[in-house]
């Protein structure tokens, strides 16, 4: 399901991480021509015209991928923590 681009970034992290306008659009620009992303024009709930994301076939291999570094990432962080 497609969504605004700043409801996205707000609601899926309970307002814990912020996204700055000059950081989130070449982000979500670069991932578009990249073809992780579809974009669309739309009108959200209180009738503004707005840009809605979604992911695409290719995106959602590229997510699973990135959560897998992730989580390799951060077991090794955690074991040098554990050592002291």
């Amino acid at each position: 399901m497609a969504m605004p681009s700043r409801k996205l970034s707000n609601s899926v992290t309970d307002g814990v991480l912020s996204v700055e306008e000059g950081s989130l659009y070449p982000a979500l620009y670069r991932m578009e021509k990249r073809g992780w992303i579809r974009a669309e024009w739309g009108i959200t709930d209180t009738k503004r015209r707005a840009k809605f994301y979604e992911l695409t076939g290719s995106g959602r291999d590229h997510l699973q991928a990135e959560q897998n570094n992730w989580g390799e990432f951060s077991s090794a962080v955690a074991k040098v923590l554990e050592t002291n």
